[in-house]
């Protein structure tokens, strides 16, 4: 009986090793073809997503710098703001800004990029800056995860928006309590969004701590006048 008893078991273990076989097969096919499929749809999408990033940019720039018809990419080039040219953007990321211009080719303010950590994650924006009066003219939020109803107010309060007409950067900017404001330099916060406000000002103060000197060197060597 022990015997009979061992063939049989031998017999299914045979049986089992062909399926374990098989699913180990199959797996690895399904594998193999979900990485092909999520490959090509980053294939795909990534110049479709590209697209729609330097749109959106573009009509940032626009909303920013009041009356831009035209502006030029200028990117950081051993310490100086240079033209963006084709060696310079396949370079690999490069710091930019963008000089703007209206329709008769006049000097209309700087459109500046940055990035900030915020309450839930990095909060990505663009201001307007005028270098001859030294205050920021225009501001939008281009990438934002802040909590809804609170640190999405950065992009979506009115009143807020109001702190960018006209606020001045120097010596620096700061933040005060929603309805305290008394300087031009400062920005009354959101509200319940406190952190998020904080971050908006931090990244200003930081940006402006980089690029407020090479603006000014590049606005010389160029002779650029007042808006």
């Amino acid at each position: 009986m022990s015997s009979e008893t061992e063939i049989e078991q031998g017999a299914a273990d045979e049986a089992k090793e062909p399926a374990s076989a098989l699913l180990v097969i199959t797996l690895g096919i399904a594998g193999l073809l979900a990485g092909i499929v999520l490959v090509g749809t980053f294939i795909f999408t990534k110049p479709l997503i590209e697209q729609n990033k330097a749109e959106a940019l573009q009509r940032a720039i626009f909303k920013v710098l009041a009356n831009c018809d035209s502006f030029e990419e200028l990117v950081l080039v051993d310490g100086v703001l240079k033209p963006a040219g084709d060696k310079t953007k396949d370079g690999g990321d490069v710091k930019q800004v963008f000089v703007g211009y209206d329709k008769n080719k006049e000097f209309v303010g700087f459109a500046i990029p940055g990035a900030e950590p915020g309450f839930q994650d990095i909060i990505g924006v663009i201001y307007g800056y005028n270098p001859h009066e030294e205050i920021i003219v225009g501001f939008e939020v281009l990438e934002s995860k802040e909590t809804p109803g609170l640190g999405d107010k950065i992009f979506k309060d009115l009143a807020f928006q109001e702190n960018f007409k006209a606020l001045r950067v120097s010596p620096e900017i700061v933040i005060v309590k929603n309805g305290q404001k008394a300087n031009d330099n400062e920005v009354e916060a959101i509200t319940g969004a406190t952190i998020s406000s904080k971050a908006v000002v931090r990244l200003l103060n930081k940006s402006m701590e980089e690029w407020k000197k090479l603006i000014e060197a590049y606005v010389e060597s160029e002779k650029l006048g007042k808006p």
